[in-house]
């Protein structure tokens, strides 16, 4: 026990002393999940509204398989993408395995189906009444649509959230897809691991805090949003 308290000490000052290393592993994630959630939201609302707005054969199906892909294990993500990635891939020669690309490109295909699911819902979410209304004033199909995103602009948000909030906090498709390697791809998530390993318990410690604390910042930012 006191070996623990000893840790959460130890941890805390390399907290306060702002420790070179827990920065860059704490900015590097940041960084990777980042861009991730951005790329992800970018091909996801998209998609999502495509799926929405249009009718066509498969539709019940396919968000079925959408819906089925937010259980997607990181592990089974990280293999796909390093199959993709790899010497033998067909994209291996772009070079991008065990590169923060790499994870981010990893990062990205594990959150697209939530974000896709999150936009979905959202839509779903604007009341009827809504949209008869703006057909009764005269709007174009452009502008029907355009009305209900900005209805459901909020829960759209929160998906995005919630897509980062997965990203940062994945270790399986970042230790596969990134190698953990010191000083550029180790993340928190996968520095956590092996230093716990090694029994580097207070620094294992102090990166987790920052999680927490990141975990902490997402979800009072959805709740936030969810308010609105």
């Amino acid at each position: 026990m006191n070996e623990i308290i000893e840790g959460f000490i130890q941890a805390g000052e390399l907290i306060i002393n702002l420790n070179p290393e827990v920065l860059e592993i704490t900015a590097r994630s940041l960084l990777i999940s980042l861009a991730a959630t951005l790329i992800a939201s970018l091909i996801a609302i998209p998609i999502g509204g495509f799926i929405h707005f249009r009718e066509f054969g498969g539709k019940r199906g396919l968000i079925t398989i959408i819906q089925t892909l937010y259980a997607l294990p990181t592990v089974i993500a990280g293999l796909l993408v390093f199959l993709l990635l790899s010497r033998v891939g067909p994209f291996g020669f772009l070079g991008l395995l065990f590169t923060p690309t790499g994870m981010i490109i990893g990062q990205t295909v594990l959150v697209i189906p939530l974000m896709v699911g999150m936009t979905l819902i959202a839509l779903s979410g604007v009341k009827k009444s809504i949209q008869d209304e703006v057909i009764s004033l005269g709007a174009t199909s452009t502008q029907i649509i355009w009305t209900i995103i900005k209805e459901a602009r909020f829960a759209i948000l929160g998906g995005v959230i919630l897509g980062f909030g997965r990203a940062i906090s994945e270790v399986g498709a970042a230790m596969i897809i990134g190698g953990n390697i010191r000083g550029y791809t180790r993340v928190l998530t996968t520095a956590i691991a092996l230093e716990t390993s090694m029994g580097n318990i207070a620094f294992s410690i102090a990166l987790g805090i920052i999680l927490l604390a990141i975990a902490m910042v997402v979800t009072t930012a959805l709740f936030l949003v969810q308010e609105r």
